[in-house]
């Protein structure tokens, strides 16, 4: 029965992300004006994905959205490589509040903190690292056009699914827009979108964890590439990494797991995580095949920088451990820290880089005049 639901999920998700694109594109051109002048301004982008990842605690929901966007041609893929980054960060508070939940057990709660920020911390670093060089030569867009080409080669390419895999979708689509309007009707498949996602990592995480939490610790965190493996593994599986995270919290908690070894699963787990958005792609255009590539190779090329200089995973696990230490003496740190970083900066951010926008806007029409 378990998979049955996955399989209908998963169908369900494939149907949720074209009718997304379908819902997008009757908008018109002024939706696409919106986005594409919104995110124009990069840091902007970052914020946004970072704020909805956040918000939504799922960075597989907000970056397939992001490849419905671009695969309806509202977003462009300069556009939605900030968005990416900025929900690569959003998707860690998940794990974060987990550690919160040890507030009242001191003996735990230093190592619960450690766990639960060693995600964020690693996702802010590599956001840090690789903004300002994507933004200066485009690695990760020319990567990801080159990749796809290989996949690819034919640039007007579009995959198209078959029509007994979803049956008369333009009549159902067309009359949801109907009734239900363009606005309705994205609402209806971002909610379908999410409501899949999670019962796919549920049901997952049963079959996979749920009978072998005993055995877990000891198969899994035995060795270092135990711990990398299968941090990849059951995130590419359950497409959750704030599922995955979560986990190793509990584990670090109560000394069954040491912190370098619940590292080694994250770093595994944010590779893991790019399967979504790249399930999402296999029925849209190229160009979103090449959003859901950024995001492979994003993570991939964060794990192999800290894999090849020990001492940025030094850093990473003694950043964690201190800021343990320093929520265990004054617990209000955690909580500012939660607000700051996910919600209040980002707000911040966005309201200030626009109010430099207007500014910049008015000053270029009165020079003009």
């Amino acid at each position: 029965m378990s998979v049955v639901f996955i399989a209908g999920a998963v169908w369900l998700f494939l149907f949720s992300i074209m009718l997304m694109v379908e819902a997008i594109n009757s908008f018109g051109f002024s939706l696409a004006d919106y986005v594409i002048n919104t995110t124009a301004n990069p840091f902007i982008g970052l914020f946004i994905g970072l704020l909805a990842t956040a918000l939504f605690q799922s960075s597989s929901t907000s970056t397939t959205i992001t490849v419905a966007a671009v695969a309806s041609g509202t977003l462009s893929l300069q556009g939605a490589i900030p968005i990416i980054l900025g929900a690569n960060i959003g998707t860690t508070l998940t794990s974060t509040i987990v550690s919160m939940g040890y507030i009242t057990k001191a003996n735990e709660f230093r190592k619960a903190v450690a766990a639960g920020t060693i995600h964020d911390l690693f996702n802010i670093l590599l956001v840090v690292f690789f903004f300002p060089i994507e933004m200066r030569y485009h690695v990760l867009e020319n990567g990801s056009k080159f990749i796809a080409s290989l996949l690819v080669p034919q640039s007007d390419f579009l995959l198209t699914p078959n029509i007994s895999v979803f049956p008369n979708f333009e009549e159902i689509a067309s009359w949801l827009v109907f009734y239900l309007g363009a606005l309705g009707t994205l609402i209806l498949a971002g909610l379908l979108l999410f409501a899949c996602i999670k019962l796919i990592s549920r049901l997952l995480y049963d079959i996979l964890i749920g009978g072998t939490k005993k055995k877990f610790t000891t198969a899994i965190f035995s060795s270092t590439i135990r711990s990398f493996g299968w941090g990849l593994f059951i995130t590419s599986v359950a497409q959750s990494s704030s599922l995955t995270t979560s986990l190793i919290v509990p584990l670090v908690a109560t000394g069954k797991v040491k912190l370098k070894r619940a590292f080694q699963f994250v770093m595994g787990a944010n590779i893991g995580t790019t399967i979504t958005a790249l399930l999402a792609a296999v029925f849209q255009t190229k160009v979103a095949i090449e959003v859901a590539l950024v995001h492979l190779l994003f993570n991939l090329l964060g794990v192999l920088l800290f894999l090849s200089i020990p001492f940025l995973s030094r850093l990473v696990i003694f950043l964690a451990d201190k800021m343990g230490q320093y929520t265990l003496r004054i617990r209000l740190i955690g909580l500012a820290y939660i607000v700051i970083t996910f919600f209040l900066l980002p707000f911040t951010l966005i309201y200030i880089s626009e109010g430099f926008e207007k500014k910049a806007e008015a000053h270029e029409i009165s020079t003009e005049k």
